[in-house]
């Protein structure tokens, strides 16, 4: 029924009591009845439709009270008209609800105000939970103008997307707050919220603003300085100005998701926005910029051009998170940015997109599409990994012309995957669909293996997966060789691989060469020749090749250790040529490998590879150092901290002996330097026994930082005594908001010396678990099976497989989880 009509405006009202967590709302919306019709069916789900009353042009239907029918297990509500009506239509429709405390819809957030307990109340709506606070076509496509009205009390502040037109006196200590209009947009994208909030308008774009709680101005002031960056750097780079009169940065206690691009009022969990002197590290602040980037980006990438359909929420999700480090990048070079992309999405898209249970970026078919744990390494990591690879083959010039010419001819309405593509191919006179096509539209990627003869060069792809695979899927892929002459001297090679096999030539004197170099690529790659690879290694080992090329070759080796193309001994023979590697991305990199290969193998293999890791790290701390240097990159910050808790959780004396000491000093109330806080609470929870245990519960119960909090509740499932950690783990269940509470059982997930006896408690307490916030249950499904679950693989496939069969909700997380948990079973067995 939705195709009959064509929304035009909704007026929204809605009147909030935070004493009984109730609102009353009401919904007028102007449509367009393209053809005589009965009725309108509109999405509501857990409202309480008190009445509905029409207004038409139609003489002899003008206007009345309407039947309506509500039918809760399809979310939907279905009005029925005195007659059948056609043209301009009014619908009116009272209603109450809830303000839950679900983090969806319209929802309450507890907060500390003058020490005393309170609440606020704000919405989240994406993917479809608009229709959670009033009764719309919740659907991207059906875009219309919103004005919001919010009745509230005399001491409260209400914020929407748009800038306040007026604020009228009501009795009874109250007032109406009415919003200017907004532009076309879609439900997802509708915000309002109440609370005692404090407002800044920043000195030089008056248009960006920090909304807070009272007494955190101050600590909104990095997050404006450089939302005012991100903003100019948009609108110059897009070459469309923003289209509202205000920006606001939200910082909201209880949130599920990083941040949501509300129009002109953004929403962002504490730590991602608050900037606390002397609590707040280096990689915290780099995560600041980087999610107030990728959120801006939205304002042109989703609202102003948005998705017709959620399978084609990559238009969304994937241009926010590359240019969420591009835009840092272009203000903060010096803090190597793009290394980070490499290392946090990059990779984490090529493990993810391994495995047989994915999915093409573009999701298929009719199910309905969703952020999950199981779908956002896809759309967000591989999706933003493409467009590094597109721009890179095309050309940053035609890549910025393409999007300029997508974002203008497609404003104010929606698109498909094809309409960006086309935009790309007029703009760079490149086979740009089909190669888009082929990277999109499938899922996976390929294994691209080298095999040279003389100055011959043939190249094979085949898809990549780390279990077995059978299949004749090709990709169009942009691919690049660097041929090193003996005296260092090197030349690029691009050739666009079309089928499964080619051969190209290289240059006259070639001693060794690389695939990917930089890593543009979205595919790995496998040496058949023994002898280049060694060439390459004698490379590494004298850093004559960039960090990028460093990073490449041994996450390509690690790669194939997992499939079981490579044996672990021979990848440690490999790491041996990194012992004099300082660098943040290759050292971080294979540091996370020798971490995830000690946690699955067992036996002597597991202690060859934690005297290897422990050599590689105290031989990179010598160097940069135990302490934080104040001069020193946010690279070498995130790489020693990184280092420092996997020390930890592998018993290394030399990082444990610096952080114990650190953690004394903590407990005897010294502060610690923010940028290994971190390690040195993951040290006191390893080795600092019951009392360190009880210091971190006290600072997590009194602290009033999220930064902090969310990093001591994260240290807590790093006790090494089960008895602690149960304890701690019950606890948190018990005591932690739902928006933290997953995150001690994540880190118990990844600790060494507990998850041989963590997959009985997970059985034992999954009545309690999944009264979590669905997405945050997910992430405790997906490191608990793969890991702990390896205790007995068939007790755990058994027990996930009658999960996904009561909660089928849940089945492509647990699909995913149990592959993983069969990749990690044949590693072990094939390393004992």
């Amino acid at each position: 029924m939705n195709d009959l009509f064509t929304p035009q405006r909704y007026h929204i009202v809605i009147t909030p009591n935070l004493k009984d967590f109730t609102f009353a709302g009401q919904m007028t919306l102007n449509a367009r009845a393209l053809k005589p019709t009965e009725a309108i069916r509109l999405d509501s789900l857990e409202l309480d439709i008190r009445q509905c009353r029409v207004k038409t042009e139609d003489k002899k239907h003008p206007e009345g009270e309407c039947r309506f029918a509500v039918d809760p297990a399809e979310s939907g509500l279905t009005v029925h008209f005195p007659g059948p009506l056609k043209g301009d239509v009014e619908l009116v429709i009272d209603y109450t609800g809830k303000i839950n405390d679900s983090m969806a819809g319209f929802y309450r957030s507890g907060i500390q105000v003058a020490g005393a307990p309170d609440h606020m109340a704000v919405t989240q709506f994406q993917e479809s939970d608009a229709r959670r606070a009033f009764p719309c076509f919740d659907h991207p496509m059906q875009k219309a103008v919103f004005t919001v009205e919010m009745v509230i009390d005399d001491n409260l502040t209400a914020i929407s997307n748009a800038d306040i037109q007026t604020i009228s006196a009501l009795e009874a200590g109250r007032r109406r707050v009415t919003f200017y209009p907004t532009p076309k947009m879609s439900t997802y994208l509708v915000f309002f919220g109440v609370g005692p909030f404090e407002i800044h308008r920043d000195e030089n774009d008056h248009r960006m603003r920090a909304v807070c709680l009272p007494g955190a101005g101050d600590q909104t002031r990095f997050g404006r300085d450089f939302g005012c960056k991100a903003l100019a750097y948009g609108e110059d780079y897009f070459g469309i100005p923003y289209p509202l009169t205000k920006l606001d940065l939200i910082a909201v206690p209880d949130f599920a998701f990083g941040a949501m691009e509300n129009w002109g009022a953004i929403t962002f969990r504490e730590n991602l926005l608050l900037n606390v002197p002397g609590v707040t590290s280096r990689e915290a602040r780099t995560r600041i910029c980087e999610i107030i980037a990728h959120e801006i980006t939205h304002q042109w990438f989703g609202n102003l051009v948005t998705p017709e359909d959620w399978k084609y929420l990559w238009l969304n999700e994937s241009f926010a998170t590359y240019f969420g480090y591009g835009m840092v990048d272009h203000y903060y070079p010096e803090w190597q940015i793009w290394h980070a992309f490499v290392r946090n999405q990059t990779e984490a898209a090529l493990a993810r997109d391994a495995l047989h249970e994915t999915f093409a970026i573009e999701m298929p078919g009719d199910a309905p599409v969703a952020i999950t744990t199981s779908t956002a390494p896809i759309i967000y990591s591989k999706g933003g990994s493409i467009l590094r690879q597109l721009e890179a083959w095309i050309g940053p010039d035609r890549f910025k012309s393409g999007l300029r010419r997508y974002l203008k001819d497609f404003a104010y309405g929606c698109a498909a995957s094809h309409h960006l593509w086309e935009s790309l191919t007029d703009a760079s006179e490149m086979p740009v669909s089909e190669l888009m096509r082929s990277w999109v539209t499938q899922p996976g990627f390929p294994l691209i293996t080298a095999q040279r003869n003389g100055n011959r060069l043939s190249l094979h792809q085949r898809r990549f997966t780390c279990l077995p695979e059978d299949g004749d899927q090709t990709w169009m892929v942009p691919l690049s060789v660097t041929a090193y002459a003996a005296d260092g001297s090197h030349e690029t090679l691009t050739v666009l691989l079309q089928e499964p096999r080619a051969d190209i030539d290289l240059p006259s004197g070639t001693q060794t060469y690389i695939l990917n170099p930089g890593h543009t690529g979205f595919y790995h790659v496998q040496y058949a020749e023994a002898e280049n690879l060694s060439r390459l290694a004698d490379r590494v080992k004298k850093r004559q090749i960039p960090a990028l090329d460093r990073w490449g070759l041994q996450n390509d080796l690690f790669a194939l250790v997992k499939a079981g193309e490579l044996t672990m001994d021979a990848f440690l023979v490999w790491a041996d040529h990194y012992r004099g590697e300082r660098t943040y991305l290759p050292l971080s990199s294979l540091d996370g490998h020798l971490f995830e290969a000690y946690l699955v193998l067992e036996g002597n293999i597991r202690n060859r590879i934690g005297r290897t890791a422990m050599d590689l790290m105290d031989a990179a701390l010598d160097h940069i150092g135990f302490e934080p240097a104040k001069d020193e990159s946010h690279a070498t910050a995130m790489l020693r901290d990184q280092l420092l808790v996997h020390g930890s959780l592998i018993g290394n004396k030399n990082a444990l002996s610096f952080l114990i000491d650190y953690f004394h000093a903590f407990a005897n109330g010294h502060p610690v330097p923010p940028d290994i806080f971190r390690s040195v609470m993951t040290a006191g929870a390893v080795a600092g026994g019951q009392d360190a245990l009880d210091t971190m519960v006290r600072r997590l119960a009194s602290s009033k930082v999220e930064h902090e909090r969310t990093t001591l509740a994260a240290a807590l499932g790093a006790c090494s005594q089960w008895t602690e950690l149960a304890a701690a783990l019950d606890d948190a269940l018990d005591k932690l908001p739902d928006r933290i509470r997953f995150m001690p059982l994540v880190a118990a997930a990844g600790n060494p010396a507990v998850t041989h006896r963590l997959w009985a408690w997970f059985e034992a307490n999954f009545s309690r678990l999944q009264k979590m916030h669905p997405l945050l249950f997910e992430r405790v499904v997906a490191t608990f099976v793969p890991v702990p679950g390896l205790i007995e693989p068939p007790r755990t496939r058994a027990f996930c497989e009658q999960l996904a069969r009561r909660q089928p909700r849940l089945k492509d997380v647990v699909d995913l989880s149990l592959e993983r948990l069969e990749i990690n079973h044949r590693f072990r067995l094939r390393e004992q």
